[in-house]
This record gives C-alpha cells, structure tokens and sequence, in this order.
C-alpha cells in the first residue's frame, strides 16, 4: 500500500516528496519516492521528471557523505512542459529531505501505525528539523512549536506547504490510511486472489473466515484477519460507508451475511459473489423478511466488471479489483464535491 513507507532502507537515503502539484502531473501531492545510492522505493511519476528527482536526491547523498558536510533539505520547482519537455503541461514542487536519525524515528512511527492519520512536518528552510503529529494536532516526535503552523493547516488540500511566524517554510505532508474500507468474507481462492491485489491498492481490509487455517501466513500491511464463528457481528460493527464482499463456502452463510448487509441503510457498496439465479433466490428471501426493496436492488451479483466471463480466480479478482476502484473513485469525488 506504501512502498515507499514499507520499504527496507539499505544505507542513506533521501525521501522526495510531491510538496505541490499544479496543473496535470504525473502524481499527486502526498506522492513518496525513496531513493538510495542504487535503488528506489515507490514513484513519483516516471519519466524525465522522476530521472531528474532521482539525479537530485543520489547528489544529496554524495554531498552527505563527504567529510564535515550538513545536508539540507531542498524544494525544487518543475514546469513539467517548459522545463522538463513532459506533454503533462503542470509544474510540480518536489522536497528533498536527506533521511536521518529525526526522521528514520519519525517513518519508524508511522510504519507501525498505517491505519491512522498522521501530519509529517518537516523543514524546507534552513537546518534539517521534523515533527509527528497526529490527526488531532499531538507532538508524536521530533520538537518545535507547531502552535505556529496549525493555524495555516487546510486539511482539505492534503499535503502542502506553510510558513511558520517567522517565515520559514515547512512540509506539511499528510500520511492517511485510505478512506475506502473492504470487508470481505470467505478465505477461498477467489477471497485469497482478491486480497493478493487488494494489497497493492488505497484501502484498508478486513479478512474474514472461521476457518483460521485457510488465512496465509503472510498477509499484505493493509489487510488484518477475523477469525470468528460469528461474522455477522462484523457487518454490525461496519464503520459507515464501508463496502462488503460476500464469496463464503457456504450459501447459507452468504444469506444471513447478505441479509444483514442489506439490514443497514449506510453501506457503501455491496457485492455478492454467484449468479443470477442465486441473486433471484436471495432477492426473493430478502423480501419475504421485509428488507427494503432499494437496498436489495443495489446489492451487486453478478460481481465483477461486464463481458468478463473467465471463471479462473485470478481473473475473477482482477475484475472485482477494478469494480472496486471505480466504486471508490465515484464514492470520493462525490465526498469532494460535497465540501
């Protein structure tokens, strides 16, 4: 989910930023690259733009390593077309920040914590300086007085840059774990398929099964396991807008995990895995217990991506994968529409 984060570091490194994104760019502001002498974790969008990235940040750690030296971060301005001869058009701010002792401890943190929101400041002016904040503006790490930034805070814009009292500029980089959340029910194939490619992609996911035995020993950063008898108490304690994907082994289990999906009015999305027939048959005991009759019409069986018919486990994940990121993409434009 955030190579970039996970990434084991072998040596010195530098963390590049997209500090400000303006225009139509490669990545978006909050977008990581960590670089070392030989390698690179994460993009920031290929191209020129990342080779004169990668160019500026291998120099930084040529310089770092020279005797008495004091690297300082960097903010560099790219006028992608100009500049760089990209057909994007935009201009796009990179920061530089050589990883030391601050800021290992500071990655460290969030490492450990990839479900949370978190604010990373780190100082574009002068010495090298960082901080930890979390979502509620707490010093987690590092030291200064933020009382001079939160002011300039605009949550709204993700990562920024602000200028604290005395003009100093700082990066105001905002770590969140992504806003889309998957429950998904049933350690199958298909289930263990999904979850392969869920890893990869801007969620979070619950992985449900009573059958503890059929969960992998390695389990991707942002999917935790739910081993239990009762999984229905799971869809209760669903956050609201979550989304459910329901592919059991056992149809009657589908049918009391559907029916109490459907129960809530604050779902964000709902797929059943099977066929038409087996969504006539759940349409019809839904509606002999009273369900309203919109939430049984927005349950989605069929799942998966139309004229994609191959019933091979792969492909079927690779279809629900993209239903869902068209799901999700819809569900934040309309959030951002809103404010």
């Amino acid at each position: 989910m955030n190579p970039w984060l996970n990434a084991a570091l072998a040596g010195p490194a530098v963390l590049v930023t997209v500090a400000i994104a303006e225009g139509s760019v490669p990545r978006e502001a909050g977008a990581h690259m960590l670089v070392t002498a030989d390698a690179q974790a994460d993009t920031i969008g290929g191209g020129h733009l990342e080779l004169c990235a990668l160019e500026v940040a291998r120099g930084m750690l040529r310089d770092a390593a020279a005797p008495g030296s004091a690297a300082v971060p960097q903010l560099q301005r790219y006028a992608l077309g100009p500049t760089l001869g990209q057909c994007c058009g935009g201009v796009v701010y990179l920061a530089f920040e050589l990883v030391d002792a601050g800021l290992i401890q500071t990655l460290a943190l969030l490492k450990q914590d990839q479900r949370s929101d978190y604010w990373r400041l780190s100082a574009l002016d002068g010495a090298a300086a960082s901080m930890l904040l979390d979502a509620d503006g707490h010093l987690l790490n590092g030291a200064g007085d933020v009382r001079t930034l939160l002011p300039a805070f605009d949550y709204a814009r993700n990562t920024q840059v602000l200028r604290d009292d005395g003009g100093r500029r700082w990066l105001a980089d905002a770590v969140l774990t992504p806003r889309a959340h998957l429950l998904l029910f049933g350690a199958g194939h298909v289930g263990a398929a999904i979850v392969r490619l869920l890893g990869e992609l801007p969620c979070t996911v619950s992985w449900i099964d009573e059958r503890e035995d059929m969960f992998p020993a390695e389990l991707p950063a942002n999917v935790r396991i739910e081993a239990t008898d009762v999984p229905e108490a799971l869809v209760a304690g669903a956050p609201a807008g979550a989304s459910f994907l329901v592919l059991t082994h056992s149809h009657a289990l589908d049918q009391r995990l559907s029916e109490a999906i459907v129960a809530r009015a604050d779902v964000g999305w709902f797929g059943l895995i099977g066929s038409q027939t087996k969504r006539v048959q759940f349409e019809r005991r839904m509606a002999a217990r009273g369900l309203p009759a919109e939430r049984i019409a927005a349950m989605v069986c069929p799942i998966g991506l139309p004229g994609i018919r191959s019933k091979l486990p792969a492909v079927i994940a690779t279809s629900v994968c993209a239903q869902l990121l068209m799901v999700w993409e819809a569900q934040y434009a309309a959030l951002a529409h809103s404010r």
